[in-house]
């Protein structure tokens, strides 16, 4: 230091070059994204080149899972879970044995920091449940409540149904459904929007004063009818309903009652029954259905979040985050939604650490709690770590299958996907190298709308539909060859974002 002097026009030149030199060099001691943000000592092609040198370890990565010693791992992973488990509902004593089975098992599998983030879950039971149709002839009806719902009185609900299409069809015809059993009949044209009817109904038909809601299912594929094709007697074998000889599989889901509006009982029932329905009231039938529920809510109850890492070895404090939850609905196994998820997550890290890698930063596993009631373990995720979201380069979620997947959905800036495109580019031997968009998810949301890019991974969204949140979710719809392939894009996607010499550039 110079002191006690004045400085020459030299020196002074000299320091100020000095200074800002270093404030350039600042970005790259850190790790923090300086592609686009800011002054850049490095262009689009050197990080294009960097990527390109991670050819040989994608290859060792996709070659230890879908060739090697670990094919086959995640199946059979997740196979030993949910046949000693069960379904995983929140707030249920399965959710937590879950719980307690997998930080065994991660602790087993050698990964570091393996600990339990308590968080509050509601606690819902369904109990008891009938629908049977009086009027114009008797047929017992599959149903499943949905989750929140109020149960009926003891004796239940017996009541005149009448049939709608459409919020639109409710409004118009409003005086009628006073006293009565809506049935909503909607179309299936995509999730989005049909989901809409399974979240809302209930609110919307108790405001015109009807006694409850039945609503079709929502789902791409209905399993009633007999089909010839192999894919679909597949299908067809692994959703039953032991009371009935006959394939029958409704979906059950979260719904939502809104303050100042009665609560109401709501299920879902099978997109055959509804559309029988809905012929009979174009005849002018008169339709009577008597409904019985037990479902009931309890006090909040204890959970957890589920953590493993593999630490950064040169920016620790830096994450990419890889999840999926690890809680389902109390019907089938709650394989495909989402244990495959929560499993390709986990073998993800077992096939970075048993390469031996390590990536400059942290590479997190969260297996979430409670997602199904609308991410609730993943909100107090989010409150607990979000003072820290500038160090999050990205966070990926599964939990729409672990089929065959097409490539991958991301949410993020132009710069950080052009550099996720060179990044799946390197999938090219099992030529799964698409990235799109609509990278978000339930349990990553938070992070994405605070400016972190998100990813999850595109399906057979029509095949995931056809099983989501019913009695066919089980191991049965789950093939190891494709969760092979999966948990290879997983890993690959994650260890080399968490190996860049920088974060991912943001908005």
């Amino acid at each position: 230091m110079i002191l006690g002097r004045k400085l020459t026009g030299k020196t002074m030149k000299f320091l100020l070059f000095m200074f800002v030199g270093v404030v350039h060099l600042l970005p790259l001691a850190s790790g923090k994204a300086i592609y686009g943000n800011g002054p850049s000592q490095r262009t689009f092609q050197e990080i294009k080149e960097e990527i390109a040198h991670y050819g040989d370890v994608a290859k060792s990565i996709i070659n230890l899972t879908v060739y090697g010693k670990a094919q086959n791992r995640s199946y059979e992973r997740l196979a030993l879970l949910v046949d000693t488990v069960g379904p995983r509902l929140s707030g249920s004593k399965n959710l937590e044995r879950a719980i307690e089975i997998m930080q065994q098992n991660l602790k087993g599998d050698g990964l570091e920091n393996v600990h339990l983030e308590p968080v509050k879950i509601p606690h819902w039971e369904r109990g008891e449940e009938s629908a049977v149709m009086l009027e114009p002839r008797i047929h017992k009806m599959a149903i499943l409540g949905l989750g929140s719902s109020i149960g009926t009185p003891p004796e239940g609900i017996t009541a005149e149904v009448l049939v709608v299409t459409s919020f639109d069809e409710l409004q118009r015809r409003g005086p009628d459904a006073e006293g009565k059993i809506v049935v909503y009949n909607q179309p299936y044209t995509n999730y989005s929007a049909a989901v809409q009817y399974r979240m809302e109904g209930a609110v919307e038909a108790a405001k015109v004063g009807a006694l409850a809601s039945l609503i079709r299912s929502v789902a791409s594929f209905s399993i009633y009818r007999q089909q010839v094709n192999a894919e679909k007697r597949k299908l067809m074998a692994s959703c039953h309903e032991p009371e009935d000889p006959r394939q029958r599989c409704p979906h059950t889901g979260i719904q939502e009652y809104q303050k100042g509006v009665p609560k109401i009982p709501t299920a879902c029932i099978t997109v055959e029954d509804a559309e029988m329905m809905s012929r009979m009231a174009s005849r002018g039938n008169r339709i009577v259905v008597q409904l019985k529920m037990g479902a009931k809510s309890y006090p909040d109850a204890d959970s957890f979040n589920t953590v493993a890492e593999i630490t950064g070895s040169k920016y620790p404090e830096q994450v990419v985050l890889v999840s999926g939850h690890l809680d389902s609905w109390d019907v089938g196994q709650g394989a495909m939604d989402d244990g495959g998820g929560a499993f390709i997550s986990w073998e993800a890290l077992s096939l970075i650490k048993d390469l031996g890698l390590r990536p400059k930063r942290t590479l997190r596993l969260v297996l979430w709690t409670a997602e199904e009631q609308g991410g609730v373990g993943s909100s107090q995720y989010y409150q607990l770590h979000k003072a820290n979201s500038s160090n999050y380069s990205l966070v990926m979620e599964s939990d729409l299958g672990t089929f065959l997947p097409s490539g991958l959905k991301f949410t993020g800036s132009d710069k950080a996907r052009v550099i996720m495109e060179e990044v799946m580019s390197l999938l090219q031997p099992i030529n799964i190298t698409q990235v799109l968009k609509a990278g978000d998810g339930t349990d990553i949301n938070f992070w994405i709308q605070d400016g972190v890019p998100g990813a999850s991974l595109l399906d057979d969204l029509y095949k995931y539909f056809s099983f989501h949140h019913s009695h066919g979710d089980t191991m049965t719809v789950m093939d190891p060859k494709q969760m092979n392939v999966a948990a290879a894009v997983w890993a690959v996607v994650s260890y080399v974002v968490a190996d860049l010499e920088e974060m991912l550039p943001r908005s």
